[in-house]
């Protein structure tokens, strides 16, 4: 909506803003493009105009987008889907995103889905095995050597930290007020 009122202001007409995108009717005057420019920066917004930039950010959303779907429904290889979602084969995304963030989408991916575990541990309240199967690993072990590969620190651990943060300390117990 933000996008929106900002567009109006300028007196543009736009066919499309969805999240991440706006499809503008007109062409933007070098100062018209500055001055909406700075205006989204105002309210916590970036304009990209690079191609390239814009499909790394929609590779990145499309990523955090299928680390958070429901994956025991959806059983599909990373490459698939990335292809399928953004109608680009999976070979120049992968160059691309290799060549702009110095890593490879494999990687990218693997780290995210290591964060979401971590949250679905602490948070949640599923076994490793039932996060594993969530998460697409083939097995625990699985999940457990990339987990530990990742953070240093086996699965487990996480577990003992959320039970930690859920028990009460030691001599902390309230004791009944006895009249």
């Amino acid at each position: 909506m933000a996008v929106k009122e900002e567009l109006k202001k300028l007196g543009l007409h736009f066919v499309v803003v969805n999240l991440g995108e706006v499809d503008i009717m007109e062409d933007l005057s070098v100062e018209k493009r500055e001055h909406l420019k700075s205006a989204l920066a105002d309210g916590g917004f970036e304009l990209m105009d690079d191609r390239r930039a814009m499909l790394i950010d929609k590779i990145k959303s499309t990523i955090a987008e299928m680390i958070h779907i429901d994956t025991e429904t959806v059983k599909i290889k990373n490459s698939d889907y990335l292809s399928e979602k953004l109608g680009i084969d999976y070979a120049s995304l992968a160059n691309l995103f290799s060549e702009v963030q110095g890593t490879t989408i494999e990687q990218f991916i693997i780290k995210h889905k290591i964060e979401h575990i971590k949250e679905l541990i602490v948070y949640g309240d599923l076994s490793i095995s039932d996060i594993a199967w969530k998460m697409n690993y083939s097995s625990v072990a699985h999940l457990s050597n990339q987990f530990k590969k990742v953070t240093g620190f086996p699965p487990s651990h996480f577990k003992q930290l959320k039970e930690k943060r859920q028990s009460p300390a030691a001599g902390s117990e309230i004791q009944p007020i006895i009249n």
